[in-house]
């Protein structure tokens, strides 16, 4: 949906809550379930959607009838796309997923190619005048970076897709960013890291990158900038101990284009018996639950999953440590007992940044997109009966805290 044409934002859920590798699967969630919600938070109005689309999905839909009947679908019910999470290439519901999910990650043409794959299919789903976003895995899981080699080769491949979506620029006049998506235990996990990588590193390479590719490399650093962004995910940041609105700030500031914005909380909790034997019920077989816990003298301790950190705070550290686990929750969940959620977190600040109500600047990004892919694996006492009901109120979540901020 559409909060702000001047300057622009627009709002959407992410389909990944959906389970579906096929394109089949893909639209049939879209018909069931985008748009009930469509008409719950949005009706009579545009609605933008958030694809998810597998390396499957995104094949079948390339073939151009296909794409044709879609883009006939989308104009007789008022809806467009914007934006596509082109993070998980294969598989991502119903079996164990864990740190298959950046497989295949950033040194790979697997990757490349897949991604070129999903810019071509949202230029030609984007309305004119509005920019598109494709999020991505954050370079790689940061155990298997070990080599300056591995750096340099994502590097080069980030450069080949960024000169392919300038070239669809220059064609069909659609600006589309890929979006690397910060996120812990990853090449790319704190604001820092990404501020490095996406300024520094990446730009430096052009001088080396340009002739290889047959580019002047000065022309190169402005493509780099101008196609190759942040997927900004807010429970990410709050896992790593960062506040959402200064990390955005400061991304934004270094001049890092912030593709998309995805509008999530993770669990938080103090370090007593209760509250872990409650987070007990989260460890599941699916997903990669990072976990940071900070000690009360501000050092912070990671976990690569639930079992390791449960394990760990049980035995060395006391009632004053804070736990944050990447685990998405619904944005209006507010606790259960000793389990609470990082969406205080979002605060006015935060939906100020976004909206630019009290800023001499643009908004940081175009994109907001509510990504609470883990409904399938919520203990029932969180999950509502019915998915398009949590989606709707999510939805009514942001939209009271975007009011609030227009004043």
């Amino acid at each position: 949906m559409i909060l702000s044409s001047r300057p622009p934002l627009h709002l959407t859920y992410c389909l990944n809550i959906h389970p579906g590798e096929t394109w089949a699967e893909n639209f049939a969630a879209i018909e069931n379930y985008a748009v009930r919600v469509r008409q719950a938070v949005a009706p009579g109005q545009r609605f933008g959607l958030g694809l998810r689309l597998s390396n499957e999905a995104a094949r079948e839909l390339s073939d151009p009838e296909r794409l044709q009947a879609f883009r006939r679908f989308l104009k007789a019910r008022d809806l467009y796309v914007f934006t596509i999470n082109g993070f998980p290439y294969g598989r991502f519901h119903g079996t164990a997923v864990k740190e298959d999910v950046y497989r295949p990650d950033w040194r790979t043409v697997e990757r490349r190619d897949y991604t070129i794959r999903l810019i071509d299919i949202l230029a030609a789903l984007l309305p004119e005048g509005v920019s598109g976003s494709v999020s991505t895995v954050p370079g790689a899981y940061k155990p298997w970076i070990r080599t300056p080699e591995d750096v340099q080769r994502m590097c080069r491949l980030l450069a080949e897709v960024a000169l392919h979506a300038a070239a669809v620029r220059e064609s069909a006049g659609k600006d589309v960013c890929l979006a690397l998506e910060p996120e812990p235990d990853c090449f790319l996990e704190t604001t820092d890291e990404a501020i490095a990588f996406l300024a520094e590193t990446l730009p430096g390479a052009a001088p080396a990158l340009g002739p290889r590719l047959g580019v002047d490399p000065q022309r190169l650093v402005g493509l780099l900038a101008r196609h190759v962004g942040v997927c900004f995910d807010t429970a990410h940041a709050a896992v790593q101990f960062e506040d959402p609105a200064e990390s955005l700030r400061r991304i934004a500031s270094a001049g890092v284009r912030v593709g998309k914005v995805q509008l999530s909380s993770a669990l938080r909790l103090q370090n007593t018996a209760a509250a872990l034997r409650r987070l007990g019920g989260f460890a599941e077989d699916v997903y990669l639950h990072q976990t940071r816990l900070r000690h009360p003298d501000g050092s912070i301790e990671g976990f690569p999953d639930l079992p390791e950190a449960i394990a760990s705070a049980g035995r060395a550290a006391g009632p004053e440590a804070e736990l944050r686990v990447h685990f998405h929750v619904p944005l209006f969940f507010v606790e259960a007992g000793p389990l609470a959620s990082t969406s205080s977190l979002l605060a006015a600040r935060f939906w100020e940044l976004l909206l630019c109500s009290r800023e001499p600047h643009e908004p940081p990004a175009e994109h907001l997109e509510i990504e609470t892919y883990t409904f399938g694996v919520l203990p029932d006492e969180l999950r509502a009966a019915d998915v398009t009901e949590s989606i709707r109120k999510e939805f009514e979540w942001v939209l009271a805290h975007v009011a609030r901020a227009k004043g």
